[in-house]
């Protein structure tokens, strides 16, 4: 058994409130039938698939990152941390999708549908963005610990 550190446990229990704490307000937004937008840079969306779908995923990703840290050691509870940051990875990449395939169209009253401009083609990518999308660099640190465990276990000569 590869020893973690307590920061690794402390990390994923901030990073599992905090995402948890995000798949209730997508819910909730959903549930209200509106959007959030807050200061800029976050927006949930209120449609059923991204609101609704997005969020029970997004809180079954926090769900994990809370289960997974009771015993961060055990292979068993450090699997659920990496499907909390699998779970993030899925919903912000068909978010970051959705962004590219937005981005292409445009429409312009004297032509109708035809290719976005570069300066508009740039600008669909600033801020707003979902809550998956804020996660996503947060949830790559599992990676990290991926990789230490893969190097730990290695070492000890416990390969069988």
């Amino acid at each position: 058994m590869v020893k973690q550190s307590s920061g690794g446990r402390i990390y994923f229990a901030l990073l599992g409130i905090v995402t948890t704490a995000f798949g209730l307000a997508d819910l909730l937004v959903t549930a209200s039938g509106s959007e959030f937008a807050y200061r800029g840079f976050l927006e949930i969306p209120g449609d059923i698939f991204r609101g609704g779908w997005g969020g029970i995923i997004v809180l079954f990703a926090g769900l994990f990152y809370l289960s997974g840290i009771r015993n961060f050691d055990d292979i068993h509870q450090f699997a659920k941390v990496v499907m909390g940051s699998i779970l993030i990875w899925v919903v912000a990449g068909c978010d970051i999708f959705a962004m590219i395939t937005e981005s292409i169209p445009s429409w312009n009253e004297e032509t109708g549908p035809w290719f976005n401009t570069l300066p508009d083609f740039i600008a669909a990518y600033a801020p707003p963005y979902a809550p998956s999308v804020l996660l996503l660099p947060f949830s790559l640190v599992v990676i990290y610990y991926i990789r230490k465990r893969a190097s730990g276990e290695e070492g000890s000569g416990n390969s069988s």
